[in-house]
């Protein structure tokens, strides 16, 4: 069975880089997202799971991509994971605007990756 797919839009080396290797060790396949403006068609080419966005430190134009997501037939399915530093409540307000599936303080989400990832891929 191929391992499920997690797409990774991030700048910052931390969390990004260690959310890389957790997912991993969970069974991911990571494929990072080099610019906002490639993950519409990076989504749409190789159907992940879930996503993963860091919201900073260019959260306008990355809600953009969230928005363009939602969208989108063929990727509004998609479970986002946004995340950024908890004193921006700017950025997570529009996150959620935009239509992230969670949005959650950096901070915490190494932590609780396991129930982020629950909630995110829950079924109604």
């Amino acid at each position: 069975m191929k391992r499920p797919l997690a797409l990774l839009l991030y700048e910052k080396l931390l969390p990004g880089g260690q959310l890389v290797n957790r997912l991993q060790d969970l069974g991911y396949r990571v494929q990072p997202v080099p610019a906002p403006a490639d993950l519409q068609s990076t989504a749409e080419r190789e159907t992940p799971m879930l996503v993963f966005i860091d919201l900073e430190p260019r959260y306008e134009s990355i809600c953009d991509a969230i928005a363009t997501l939602r969208r989108n037939a063929g990727t509004s399915h998609i479970p986002i994971v946004a995340f950024a530093s908890q004193q921006n409540v700017q950025a997570h307000e529009k996150a959620r605007q935009s239509g992230a599936t969670l949005v959650v303080n950096d901070s915490a989400l190494l932590l609780h990756l396991n129930q982020f990832l629950d909630q995110a891929l829950h079924v109604e």
